[in-house]
């Protein structure tokens, strides 16, 4: 069983009522993620995306909010804030040292397979892969390997 941090993108795709196509589209491989894929892994989120749902600019706020109640939280620990830091610094994430810099480092201290977002131009870039990569195997650690939902679907207990 896979380990999955779900970013903030997941969870605002899902409850989004945006009808362009790009939108539906990810709503509705959202929706199905979540049901038939959610139970296969052990899916977690931190306080930084409970943080940024509940932003007052954040029109869905409450069903996104109720989407991840019952998901839990990886700690944001000493070693996190510092990788955020260091992956901003280096210039693998963009600052400040919130938001993507602070998912990517909390998947990456607690050891987390995936990381499952929409956002394709800060996390699931296969141009960050290798800077992600190096930088992080300086201190030891190795980062999740980030995609977008439709990239992590198993059937029959084997990834597609």
């Amino acid at each position: 069983m896979s380990a999955i941090y779900l970013e903030t993108s997941f969870i605002s795709s899902y409850v989004t009522d945006r009808m362009d196509a790009a939108s539906v589209y990810r709503r509705q491989t959202a929706r199905e993620w979540w049901s038939s894929q959610k139970s296969r892994h052990e899916v977690w989120i931190s306080e930084e995306v409970l943080t940024e749902l509940s932003h007052p600019s954040f029109t869905r706020s409450a069903a996104a909010l109720e989407l991840t109640q019952d998901v839990p939280l990886l700690p944001l620990t000493d070693d996190v804030r510092g990788l955020a830091r260091l992956l901003v610094r280096e210039k693998v994430m963009p600052g400040p040292v919130a938001g993507d810099a602070v998912h990517v480092a909390l998947a990456t201290v607690h050891g987390i397979d995936y990381l499952l977002t929409w956002n394709v131009r800060h996390l699931a870039n296969p141009n960050k892969v290798e800077h992600l990569q190096k930088v992080c195997m300086r201190v030891g650690l190795a980062p999740p390997r980030i995609v977008t939902p439709d990239l992590l679907w198993e059937v029959d207990d084997a990834p597609l």
